[in-house]
C-alpha cells in the first residue's frame, strides 16, 4: 500500500491529483479527465486511476472541479427549518423529484432569518444551482422583496431559476416560478365547516401580522364569517407562532385570563392544535363535546389526535417545484401555480344545536 506524505506535525496531507496520477503511472490530466468523465478511455487505464483513487482516499477538491467548468448538476431548497414536519415533507418532494431528474439536491436551513435566506441564495448561486427553491413562511417587508427581486434577476441571467414555494409572488415583473397552495381557500373551507354546524363564536390561534401564511390563512377565516355574515370579532384572534408550545400557550393564557367565550377553535395549524388540546384536556374540557378543534396542514400529529384539519400536498408542492424549474426553457419569465387544498373530516367537530348557557 502507498504511503502518504507526512507533513512536520505529524499528520498524513490529503493526497492530490499528483499523487494518484503517479501512483497510476498515468498524467494528471487523464486523471482529471476519467474522474470528471468527460473524455473516453481505456478501461485498464480508467482501472488502475480508480483503484489509485481508493488506495490513496483520495477526495476531488470541488472548487477545483468547479474552475474547470465541472459541476454536478443540482437543484437547492432554503427553508426555515428541517425538523417542522411541514418543511420536511415539501423537501422530500423536491428531494424525490430530484432523484428523477438526475440532480443532486443540495439543503439550506435559514431559521426564519431574512438575511440568512438571503446570504443561502447567494451561495447557492455561486454554486450555479439550477433551481433555488424558496419555501415557506416569512416576513416579508419592502426591502426584502425589492433584494429578493434583484437576486432572482441575477439567478436568471446566471441561467438558474428563483422558485417561490408556498410563498406570493414578489411582483409581476419579478422573473421566479410561483408554486402556491391555496391557503386562502383552505381556510375559508374549514371555517365554513364549523360554521355549518352552527358554531359563531370562533377561536383563531396563530394570528402574525406581517408573515405571508398566518395572514393568508386569517383572511381565510375572516372571509368565511363575512360570508356566513356573522359578526368578526377580533378578540377571538390570538397572536402566537405556528409551534405546538405556542398553542399550549396561546389556550392556556385564553382560558385562565377570561371564562370561555367560544365553541369552536380553529388552530393555524395542525401543531398549534395539539399544544391547544393539551390545554383543554387539561383543564377539564373535552373535544369535540365541549370544544370542537380544527387545524391546517394535515401532517403529524393531526392523524393521531383525530383532528379535522386541511390537507395540503406538501410532496407535490416539492415535486412541482423541481419539475416546473427544469422544465422551463426560458429562466427568467414569470410563472404562477396554484395547487388545491381540500377538507380532512375526522372527530374534532360537533354540531352545535343550540347556544351555549
Amino acid at each position: 500500500m502507498p504511503r502518504r506524505a507526512m507533513p512536520e506535525d505529524g499528520r498524513p496531507r490529503p493526497s492530490t491529483i499528483r499523487d494518484v496520477a503517479r501512483h497510476a503511472g498515468v498524467s494528471v490530466a487523464t486523471v482529471s479527465r476519467i474522474l470528471s468523465g468527460t473524455y473516453p478511455s481505456a478501461p485498464a487505464t480508467r482501472s488502475k486511476v480508480m483503484r489509485a483513487v481508493r488506495e490513496l482516499d483520495y477526495v476531488a477538491n470541488a472548487h477545483a472541479r468547479g474552475l474547470a467548468g465541472v459541476r454536478p448538476k443540482s437543484v437547492a431548497i432554503v427553508v426555515n427549518s428541517v425538523i417542522s414536519p411541514h418543511y420536511a415533507h415539501v423537501a422530500q418532494g423536491v428531494q424525490d423529484q430530484a432523484v428523477r431528474e438526475g440532480r443532486l439536491c443540495i439543503v439550506g436551513t435559514t431559521g426564519g432569518d431574512p438575511e440568512r435566506e438571503l446570504a443561502t441564495i447567494q451561495l447557492m448561486r455561486e454554486e450555479h444551482a439550477e433551481a433555488v427553491i424558496l419555501v415557506g413562511n416569512i416576513q416579508a417587508d419592502d426591502a426584502y422583496r425589492e433584494r429578493m427581486a434583484e437576486y432572482a434577476r441575477a439567478l436568471a441571467l446566471a441561467g438558474s431559476q428563483l422558485v417561490l414555494c408556498g410563498r406570493p409572488p414578489l411582483g409581476p415583473d419579478v422573473p421566479a416560478i410561483v408554486v402556491e397552495y391555496d391557503n386562502t381557500g383552505g381556510a375559508y373551507a374549514i371555517t365554513s365547516h364549523l360554521l355549518s354546524a352552527g358554531h359563531k363564536r370562533i377561536l383563531f390561534l396563530g394570528r402574525r401580522d406581517g408573515y405571508t401564511t398566518p395572514e393568508s390563512r386569517i383572511a381565510g377565516y375572516r372571509a368565511a364569517l363575512a360570508a356566513h355574515r356573522v359578526p368578526h370579532d377580533p378578540g377571538l384572534e390570538v397572536e402566537g407562532t405556528m409551534e405546538r408550545s405556542e398553542g399550549y400557550r396561546m389556550m392556556g393564557e385564553r382560558l385562565d385570563a377570561r371564562p370561555r367565550d367560544f365553541t369552536a377553535v380553529f388552530a393555524g395549524n395542525d401543531l398549534i392544535a395539539a399544544g391547544a388540546r393539551a390545554a383543554l384536556r387539561e383543564r377539564g374540557l373535552r373535544i369535540p363535546d365541549d370544544v370542537s378543534l380544527v387545524g391546517f396542514d394535515d401532517l403529524p400529529p393531526a392523524a393521531d389526535i383525530d383532528l379535522t384539519t386541511v390537507h395540503v400536498p406538501h410532496e407535490e408542492l416539492g415535486r412541482t417545484a423541481v419539475r416546473l424549474a427544469l422544465e422551463s426553457e426560458t429562466p427568467g419569465t414569470v410563472q404562477h401555480f396554484l395547487l388545491g387544498t381540500h377538507i380532512i373530516v375526522r372527530d374534532s367537530v360537533r354540531p352545535l344545536l343550540h347556544s351555549p348557557g
